[in-house]
């Protein structure tokens, strides 16, 4: 009905694939005196790639409005035949077939399905023609002490090896190579037909008819035969059955029909196949008669079959002298294509019946695979890797490399590039986990030592740091009792894997380090301490603790200490030196800090840095971790500050006292501190507190020199460290009969 539509697509798929291998041939052809003629040949694939790139995309451009085209014009043809059928009915039943709107929705469905289904094999296609450039090279090669006639004739023989097949560009489930030209005439006419008989169909059902009768065509093919001449249904159940039907002109009269089967089962069953001649026909019960008996012609099924095969002849031989890289090879092909035009003149001759169509003659116009065999995958893969270039490994799928790992024909050099090209691969795919869009995972527990060590270098230095915080936290986990230090350096795969292998005792391992994990990552997400930590308990902060830094140590501790606040202490009032003494003293008392020689807790849990010896602690510090050993040595250095306070301190302390008399004095004399000669000057009543005491009492107020008579002595740092030490000394001495002198001046 529509199988000559397919004919526009098939030219534009012939055309390109004879500019394609004349390209190819054009390019094995140039330079063949040359000493490093297969050297050359290779590098020059990327110059092929890209003209036959050109060629394919124009292809593309063009083949998408000819299937449009294609296809729409089948589905009028399949409507204009089905409403000619209609001829024998009622007035009002064709005219309401007639007035039906084309299905263009189907139309245009069955269009893009075809564009698709074509398009997708155009990687294909240039894959395939790499594919039999580097294999001709390959085949050159590979043949021992060439001349240049020879290499010529060598590199002929490959061609035609290569090019008699066609350049495929489809393997199908029976492991068939389609060439490019072939599988896109199939596809197209598959859709035409499709679209023709749809809409045949789509005429007769909205004419309210069921059933169809399959033509009687001649040079029928086994498939076809047991249905030529049957009654088929449009629509219901597969299989034979008798119906009563209504007779097509005679109102109230039925006539038993005898149904074949359904549309459908008869396509699967063969029917309708590509380059079939039968079409269907509306069968009208009581009026079309069918004949008795069909008429079979197996001799001429015999004589259509010998002119496909003269015909597959003349394209082979039209397509060797397309690809000729020798002349001489090029003339002989002419001269086969030839002689086979003459046979097919002979063979119509004799056989009248069947008529001459040249555009089957062209080259790719063939609509059969190749049933030769196709070759392994894994000689196929081993033959890409080897004859490939820098660029082969890079664009083989793993799946591909696998296959070329299991043939013995790749060398350890092959071997070697495909694993440098697999490492690279999977290098990228742990840098894109760990390393997402150039950021550092906010959780690196889910990742092994190993994976982590390997990213190093191409981390920056922010990054770099956080893995090693991470690799510190798994040390201080790995020396913790809880712990098993085996399964603290595994990524999340491989605990994965374990539990998918382990018995109870160590699934609950596994459980238990990946709930550490869990909460490790709760409590330090992005690496650091969470901002906000009210919202984890108290056990969760205490066990936090071993993996914090000094400083997120201190902060567990500042939410501790808010959590349970203690009550202030009392603060005496007055600013001597007893009395700063005093209140630093009630403040240790409130804040209750642990002693090293205070009494150790029974409770283990509570052990900490409890200890009377002061060099090891309770049981050594090899247990501590890096946070407990720091809060270790700081109380080591507390009590050793009880012991002698250090010049530093005791200065810092006196600074504090000062500043407690200044406030003091402030109060007591109401801001009048100084005389009005040394307010006019600028004085800073603040320095009145220390340094010499003659320069003091010759500024200060008469209100402050009796404060510090009355209420609070002025002593310099010599004396406050004597208070404080208990140790006199001379210079202290000094102080005192200085100050003494001033008093009895005043």
């Amino acid at each position: 009905m529509a199988e000559d539509l397919s004919a526009g697509v098939r030219d534009l798929y012939a055309d390109a694939e004879l500019r394609l291998l004349e390209i190819m041939a054009r390019q094995l052809a140039d330079g063949f005196d040359a000493p490093g003629w297969a050297v050359a040949k290779l590098a020059a694939v990327q110059p092929l790639r890209r003209a036959a790139q050109a060629v394919v995309d124009a292809l593309a451009s063009a083949m998408q409005l000819e299937v449009f085209d294609a296809v729409a014009e089948a589905y009028n043809v399949g409507s204009r035949s089905g409403l000619a059928e209609l001829g024998a009915l009622s007035d009002a039943d064709a005219r309401r077939a007639a007035e039906v709107t084309p299905n263009t929705l189907a139309v245009d469905r069955l269009a893009a399905e075809t564009v698709q289904l074509v398009t997708a094999t155009h990687r294909g296609i240039l894959r395939a023609v790499e594919d039999i450039y580097r294999k001709v090279v390959a085949t050159v090669t590979g043949t021992p002490l060439l001349g240049i006639d020879t290499r010529r004739q060598a590199t002929q023989r490959a061609v035609q090896q290569f090019t008699d097949r066609g350049i495929g560009s489809f393997v199908d489930k029976a492991g068939r190579t389609w060439s490019m030209t072939t599988y896109a005439e199939m596809a197209v006419r598959t859709s035409t037909g499709r679209a023709a008989v749809e809409a045949h169909a789509d005429r007769l059902r909205a004419a309210d008819l069921d059933l169809v009768v399959v033509s009687d065509a001649p040079h029928e093919c086994p498939l076809c035969t047991p249905w030529e001449g049957t009654i088929l249904a449009l629509d219901g159940p597969d299989g034979v059955r008798t119906i009563e039907a209504e007779h097509a002109i005679d109102d109230g009269r039925t006539v038993r029909v005898r149904v074949a089967g359904s549309l459908d089962e008869a396509r699967r069953s063969g029917l309708q196949h590509p380059n079939c001649r039968h079409s269907i026909s509306v069968f009208l019960p009581g009026v079309t008669v069918l004949p008795v008996e069909q008429a079979q012609d197996p001799d001429g099924y015999a004589a259509s079959q010998r002119q496909r095969a003269i015909e597959r002849a003349v394209r082979k031989w039209k397509v060797r002298a397309a690809a000729a890289v020798d002349p001489s090879a090029k003339k002989q092909a002419e001269a086969r294509v030839r002689q086979w035009q003459g046979k097919m003149r002979e063979h119509l001759a004799a056989h009248p019946e069947l008529r001459r169509k040249r555009e089957r003659e062209a080259p790719g116009a063939g609509n059969l695979p190749s049933n030769r065999p196709a070759p392994p995958v894994e000689a196929v893969e081993a033959a890409r890797l080897r004859a490939g270039d820098d660029r082969t490994p890079g664009e083989m799928s793993e799946a591909q490399f696998a296959a070329a790992f299991r043939s013995d024909a790749i060398d350890g050099q092959d071997r070697q590039r495909a694993e440098t090209e697999l490492d690279r691969r999977d290098l990228a795919e742990l840098l894109d986990r760990i390393r997402p869009q150039g950021r550092l995972a906010d959780d690196l527990t889910q990742f092994s030592d190993r994976e982590l060590g390997r990213v190093l270098d191409y981390l920056d230095d922010e990054q770099v740091l956080r893995v090693m915080a991470e690799m510190d936290r798994r040390d201080v986990a790995a020396a913790l009792p809880e712990v098993r230090p085996d399964l603290v350096g595994l990524s999340d795969e491989q605990l994965a894997h374990r539990a998918r292998l382990a018995d109870a005792a160590e699934l609950g391992a596994l459980a238990a380090e990946a709930d550490r994990r869990q909460l490790l990552a709760a409590v330090f997400p992005g690496g650091h301490l969470a901002a906000d930590l009210t919202s984890f308990g108290d056990e969760v902060l205490g066990w936090a603790v071993r993996y914090a830094r000094p400083a997120e140590a201190e902060r567990i501790a500042a939410e501790l200490d808010r959590r349970y606040p203690i009550a202030p202490p009392v603060i005496a009032s007055g600013a001597t030196v007893e009395d700063h003494l005093a209140n630093r003293a009630a403040l240790d008392d409130v804040l209750r800090p642990v002693r090293l020689g205070d009494q150790q807790p029974e409770d283990p849990d509570q052990w900490g840095a409890f200890g009377t010896d002061v060099t090891l602690g309770p049981d050594g510090t090899e247990n501590m971790s890096a946070v407990e050993r720091w809060a270790y040595e700081k109380e080591l250095a507390e009590r050793e500050a009880q012991i002698a306070y250090t010049r530093e301190q005791i200065r810092d302390m006196y600074q504090e006292h000062i500043y407690l008399q200044w406030l003091a004095a402030e109060e007591y004399t109401r801001g009048h501190l100084l005389t009005k000669k040394a307010q006019s000057a600028g004085v800073d009543p603040r320095t009145l507190f220390s340094g010499p005491a003659h320069v003091a009492y010759a500024r200060a107020s008469e209100d402050l020199i009796r404060w510090w008579a009355d209420v609070s002595p002025r002593i310099t740092l010599a004396e406050f460290t004597e208070q404080v030490t208990g140790v006199r000394s001379a210079a202290a001495e000094t102080a005192r009969q200085s100050r003494y002198t001033q008093d009895h001046k005043q």
